[in-house]
């Protein structure tokens, strides 16, 4: 090294160009109705989102989201990005979902609801963000292995 750095002016001073200039301003992403798009995942679930604004109105696969999701904390958990970002019922959400089980649906449709908020706004990503909606749940079920009942579980012990 030819030169030594020896304070944090010094590397302020240093650093490129770049990396001195403001972040760049997101752009919202809206189609010709002005929807904006958005896929969500958890375990095995894949939902396909659209967000427009309106009354509040959840479809989920042509049916309504309390025929659903029958059990309230589901529809709990698909309401919180709402909740979080203050837009409870300003939003109508069209959305096709597929694979798992209805656990694993709710939070792939809360995960492509915060990516469509975000796309349709991007000033509600740091309120979606600090609460983790925006973070895929890399979670998922552990395979079975050979020698065992299930993916640890194992045979029950016989002494005779």
């Amino acid at each position: 090294m030819s030169e030594e750095i020896k304070s944090f002016e010094d590397l302020k001073q240093v650093a490129p160009v770049s990396a001195q200039e403001a972040p760049v301003k997101r752009e919202p992403k809206r189609d010709a109705q002005g929807r904006s798009y958005a896929t969500g995942r958890r375990k095995d679930a894949i939902a396909r989102v659209w967000v427009k604004p309106g009354t509040g109105r959840i479809i989920i696969n042509d049916r309504e989201v309390n025929v659903y999701f029958p059990r309230p904390v589901l529809r709990m958990l698909i309401n919180q990005p709402f909740v979080v970002t203050n837009t409870a019922g300003q939003f109508d959400v069209m959305c096709t979902v597929k694979g798992g089980g209805l656990s694993g649906q709710a939070g792939a449709l809360r995960h492509g609801i915060s990516r469509a908020l975000c796309n349709y706004d991007p000033d509600m990503r740091a309120a979606l963000k600090s609460e983790g909606f925006l973070t895929r749940d890399p979670r998922s079920v552990e395979r079975k292995k050979y020698g065992k009942a299930k993916a640890r579980r194992s045979f029950q012990f016989s002494k005779r």
